[in-house]
């Protein structure tokens, strides 16, 4: 309220600059390669953040990455050069980078990669196999995981059982498990034991244990889950626990990916 009694206009939080490089400082940390975004409020909440050596405790306040001098705990955090990374993951590693009950981790398989500001694109759970992406990319990141993309993923699976035309049909049409729908973009059969079968699933959407959850609908057990590509990146003959850096051609490949699905 005004001294007059007039009420005071509200305060208008700074905009974005259309195509500028004005951002919130949590999103400035991020795209700086330095942290996630999520993690870069709690820094600067926590007071850590400093902007032209000012402490910073609003996670709203805005900054232009062209001029600010950004520092966390004193030290300047400046632009990190992108980095890329596949990994086939073995079978009962947890995809987090510190697990509270001490179980082995991805990052396990990292020790002779840098991975300060490296996290892993997505998750594979510790059941599952296969590729898994790891970048300081976070823009790169979240536009991979993000649903309006459609970049697939595919998976070699392994079912308990001789799948058939009906439940392959079945899983393309979708089930409701635990209230939310369900469904495998494709699913086509790859070969067939006497008891047991291995299907290739392709999914266009990232919902937690999707196959399994799937399966589970169905009545059906999974013994194996692998994912062998993401988009057209295939994991190929990479060993089981190895890493390797992608190509700038299989970086390039996944960004006019997640490009075409801006296109009308």
């Amino acid at each position: 309220m005004r001294g007059d009694g007039r009420r005071q206009p509200p305060v208008k939080k700074p905009q974005a600059v259309p195509g500028g490089k004005r951002v919130t400082l949590a999103r400035a940390l991020s795209k700086l390669g330095y942290c996630s975004r999520t993690q870069g409020e709690e820094l600067v909440r926590a007071g850590r953040v400093t902007v032209g050596g000012r402490a910073i405790r609003d996670t709203e306040s805005w900054v232009d990455l062209a001029t600010a001098v950004i520092a966390v705990d004193g030290k300047r955090v400046v632009a990190e050069k992108p980095v890329y990374l596949m990994l086939n993951k073995p079978r009962g590693l947890v995809t987090t980078r510190h697990d509270p009950e001490g179980r082995a981790t991805v990052f396990d398989c990292l020790q002779d990669v840098s991975h300060r500001h490296l996290s892993p694109v997505g998750r594979l759970d510790k059941a599952s196999e296969g590729l898994l992406l790891f970048t300081n990319d976070t823009e790169f990141a979240q536009a991979l995981l993000d649903p309006e993309t459609h970049v697939s993923k595919t998976y070699h699976v392994q079912m308990d059982r001789l799948a058939d035309d009906a439940l392959l049909q079945a899983m393309m049409q979708g089930v409701t498990h635990d209230g939310e729908f369900l469904k495998a973009t494709q699913a086509t059969m790859l070969r067939a034991g006497e008891r047991n079968s291995w299907v290739e699933i392709v999914l266009d959407e990232g919902k937690n244990r999707q196959i399994r959850r799937i399966l589970e609908a169905l009545g059906i057990e999974c013994l194996r889950l692998l994912r062998v590509a993401i988009g057209n990146l295939a994991l190929g003959d990479l060993e089981k626990g190895a890493v390797r850096p992608l190509t700038d051609a299989e970086v390039a490949g996944l960004r006019r990916q997640i490009a075409a699905a801006g296109t009308p």
